[in-house]
């Protein structure tokens, strides 16, 4: 009997020695390309968050040059913000801007939730890797979402907003009903991550068409939306790439709707002149034309591939530029070729102001708005596979890591002051080679259609 004891006393040492052993071996069936940017977050993690450069550039094709390496710097800001952003949330599940009459409240927790900067911070933990079902953060980010599909589902059938709250800094700058637009956006983003069979994909998919349906309602004629802020091009852009994305992911979309809201932040530019209308872009350039850069995106990237298309066909020239005479030769209708070229025209020059010093430097620091400005920029360069987008985000990522506050949050200086909501527009700029995949499919949709 004791020699029996003493033999199995002996094997459970055994195996507990191999257990701790194996717990200092390195994997190395995960091995990290070094230039991919894939950010784990802290403990708690459950699993790494996957990496989409890596299904692109092996999947597509995608040029090599695409792909950018990181730098440490921007790793370590990533998640020194992430990490003070998370512990923001509210009780409710949310988060919040506070009002405009108290810009001066910096203390998250002393403001109340809105779903603006709710759908903000949710889009940048999701684009920092974590879902509903699997990162550090699944559980903040599923109580997020909550919030804001209790917010839409609570919201009047005839509603052009999806809350009642009135007076945030976000609504004061950007809009009254910009809350809509950036839900709308954020749950585009959700449902393209849910497959078919996960529970909360036809209850996502719901909210997002009745969120289409505000934006819709609340157009102007001109394509602009209702209720101006200071900066009212900024919610109108916003709204204008939420019909974008929402249709991108089977949404009820109305085309007309859809154009005019492109045509507007087009109009905002002449190409031909290089002049921008400022007027309801509070006199700052950057807002317009980063509004007209990210609206006519997806254009520019459909004409830029049926061009190539035609030249490969001999329809074209290899020489030839962009202009109407040669989309009709790539197979365009004479309206759909005046209306693709000036798409195009407003795209390549819009994208060179928005990223010209004088025009970033605005006021000369910086406050929520130019942070959204900087984002729609970046985003515009990637749905339109631009290769411009690779110097834009090594000197947008460099301005703001030499900005961050000791404690990793961001804050404005002007205007949209709000830490949180600065902090998780930065972390969606820093980040935004995590959403790669995501934003090349949403720019090749209408591609993929036959075009």
């Amino acid at each position: 009997m004791q020699r029996n004891t003493f033999i199995v006393l002996a094997l459970s040492a055994t195996a507990g020695i191999v257990v701790l052993l194996a717990s200092f071996t390195t994997p190395t069936a995960t091995t990290r390309n070094a230039d991919v940017h894939c950010p784990v977050p802290p403990p708690p993690v459950t699993e790494a968050p996957k990496c989409v450069f890596m299904t692109v550039y092996e999947g597509s094709g995608l040029d090599s040059s695409f792909v950018l390496r990181t730098p440490e710097k921007v790793l370590q800001a990533e998640q020194r913000g992430l990490q003070w952003l998370v512990k923001a949330q509210g009780a409710d599940g949310g988060y919040g801007a506070g009002s405009h009459a108290r810009q001066d409240v910096m203390d998250p927790h002393a403001v109340n939730s809105d779903p603006a900067t709710t759908a903000m911070v949710a889009m940048a933990i999701m684009r920092m890797g974590s879902t509903l079902d699997q990162g550090a953060y699944a559980q903040q980010l599923g109580r997020a979402t909550e919030y804001l599909l209790k917010q839409v589902e609570a919201a009047p059938r005839d509603a052009v907003n999806i809350t009642q709250l009135q007076g945030t800094q976000i609504q004061a700058k950007l809009g009254a009903n910009v809350d809509v637009a950036l839900a709308a956006q954020y749950l585009s983003n959700l449902v393209a991550r849910l497959n078919e069979q996960h529970p909360k994909r036809l209850r996502c998919m719901r909210a997002l068409n009745t969120c289409v349906g505000m934006i819709q309602r609340g157009q102007n004629a001109d394509g602009s939306m209702r209720g101006d802020g200071w900066a009212g091009v900024l919610q109108s852009s916003f709204a204008a790439s939420a019909l974008e994305s929402a249709k991108a992911q089977g949404a009820e979309v109305d085309e007309e709707s859809l154009r005019l809201a492109r045509d507007y932040q087009k109009s905002n530019f002449d190409a031909d002149k290089g002049t921008v209308a400022t007027e309801r872009a509070a006199g700052v350039t950057l807002y317009a034309v980063s509004g007209s850069t990210r609206n006519s995106a997806a254009e520019a990237r459909e004409v830029n591939e049926r061009m190539e298309r035609a030249k490969r066909e001999g329809k074209v020239a290899a020489a030839a530029p962009v202009s109407v005479e040669t989309l009709e030769d790539a197979g365009y209708s004479r309206t759909e070729a005046e209306r693709m070229n000036a798409a195009w025209q407003v795209y390549d020059a819009a994208k060179q102001q928005a990223q010209r010093e004088d025009v970033i430097s605005g006021f000369g620091n910086n406050g929520g708005e130019e942070f959204l400005s900087f984002l729609q920029t970046g985003e515009s360069l990637v749905i339109a596979k631009d290769q411009g987008w690779r110097n834009w985000y090594q000197q947008t990522t460099g301005r703001l890591v030499g900005i961050q506050n000791n404690d990793g949050s961001w804050n404005g200086h002007h205007c949209i002051t709000s830490p949180v909501f600065c902090t998780a527009t930065s972390l969606l700029i820093l980040s935004i080679n995590n959403d790669i995949e995501h934003l090349l499919a949403q720019g090749a949709v209408k591609y993929r259609g036959g075009n």
